[in-house]
């Protein structure tokens, strides 16, 4: 009889006060984070000038910035010119040989930007082949790489591109990478349409590998575009966000669920300029 009564005052207790602290209500938005965009976006308008390149940046709402400082600025200049403008820098990026071979030295210029992270892209392989040689190559790396980043302050986060999910056993080179990977010392950042172009489902993904996820980079693919492992395909198939194959509703979801606080819009398209409104206001159009 306690025990019934037990579970009752459990159920209720349950129905009241809902176990999940972020709950959602109908109605509130789906993209709850500071609206970031990585660098690459701009990659053909730095060499207009690095402020008014800014300027754009700004102009466009966007308050945080993943990367690094451009050719010819010092990254603490680079830092002032995003405080002027009310973007922080929350995340850059590191080279896989950079971290092998000098770990400190990518410490050091992620502090000198004020980042709290720092992402790796790529993970050196045979276009297409990916192997588990390779897989264990990057999982020295980033453990050895992603504690000496630690004792810095630094969190690291490997940066998925799609060519991870070749299979390997009952699972893929991804869940191998992932599970041989200390969580102490290495996070993960999903690309939401690299993981799709390699065969894996982005929301899945985030609700199976949970709080080793602390960001995401967020592009849409062309509907019906051809998809591989390389990890690699054309600006023509990257479009607006919401006008290709990802299910963005499902990827919110599930991010907000763990807590991701930083989501960087990267469009590789030739036409960002007018895809990015685009997709700043589809974002903004997602509802509960």
């Amino acid at each position: 009889m306690k025990k019934t009564y037990f579970l009752l005052i459990l159920a209720l207790a349950w129905t009241l006060f809902p176990q999940e602290s972020n709950a959602q209500k109908k109605g509130d938005p789906m993209f709850q984070v500071p609206l970031g965009i990585a660098s690459y976006t701009f990659r053909n308008h730095w060499k207009n000038g690095v402020e008014p390149t800014l300027d754009i940046i700004q102009q466009m709402g966007f308050t945080e910035f993943e990367g690094g400082a451009p050719q010819g600025v010092s990254p603490e200049e680079f830092k002032n010119m995003l405080a002027d403008r009310g973007i922080s820098i929350p995340s850059t990026g590191t080279g896989f040989e950079q971290l092998e071979s000098d770990p400190q030295a990518v410490a050091d210029r992620a502090k000198a930007l004020g980042a709290k992270y720092v992402m790796c892209a790529w993970i050196p392989h045979k276009r297409g082949q990916f192997s588990k040689e390779d897989a264990d190559r990057a999982i020295k790396v980033f453990n050895e790489g992603g504690k000496v980043l630690r004792e810095n302050g630094i969190t690291f986060k490997y940066h998925v591109h799609g060519y991870e999910f070749q299979p390997y056993g009952n699972e893929t080179l991804f869940d191998y990478l992932v599970k041989n990977t200390d969580p102490k010392y290495v996070s993960l950042q999903m690309d939401v349409m690299w993981t799709h172009f390699g065969g894996g489902d982005p929301a899945a993904l985030l609700k199976k590998y949970g709080k080793r996820w602390v960001s995401l980079h967020l592009k849409d693919f062309k509907k019906g575009a051809p998809k591989d492992m390389t990890g690699l395909t054309g600006p023509e198939n990257d479009v607006p966000l919401g006008e290709g194959e990802l299910d963005f509703p499902a990827i919110l979801r599930e991010a907000n669920k763990i807590g991701i606080k930083h989501m960087f819009i990267e469009d590789e398209s030739d036409h960002e300029l007018e895809a990015l409104p685009k997709s700043i206001a589809y974002l903004r159009s997602l509802k509960y």
